[in-house]
């Protein structure tokens, strides 16, 4: 299992009027996460969609155990949980500066020819990457 993690601090724009981190903004921490993820691989999603491949969400989920709050520093853990035939899933972990889980969620995707539209296998120098 391939873990990477990442810091972010909670931005006023983010929360609500309770100072709590809007719902919508967490799926948005997870695709920082996966774009880190891949970029600590070598792989970026700029250059697979240069070579024609993008990685739509075609499944998230979210559980919400304790808030996060303006000005938090929070930790990002994505975890790859693994890669089946045309899909990827990774499941993430948020920690607060005390070391709190806040939230845990999953994503799935789908590696999609930009040409055709249609789910693909991942290419080869993708799928080398992901071999560790």
């Amino acid at each position: 299992m391939k873990i990477h993690q990442f810091t972010v601090r909670v931005r006023y724009a983010e929360t609500d009027q309770m100072g709590v981190v809007y719902h919508g903004n967490y799926a948005q921490y997870f695709e920082m996460g996966r774009v880190e993820w891949l970029r600590n691989l070598g792989l970026t999603y700029k250059e697979m969609e240069s070579r024609g491949i993008m990685l739509p969400v075609v499944s998230l989920s979210l559980n919400f155990k304790k808030p996060a709050r303006y000005d938090d520093l929070l930790t990002v853990k994505t975890i790859f949980k693994k890669q089946e035939s045309v899909k990827i899933e990774f499941d993430y972990e948020i920690y607060n500066e005390q070391g709190e889980l806040l939230t845990t969620g999953n994503s799935v995707l789908v590696f999609v020819d930009m040409k055709t539209g249609r789910p693909v296998t991942p290419p080869e120098y993708v799928t080398e990457k992901l071999l560790f």
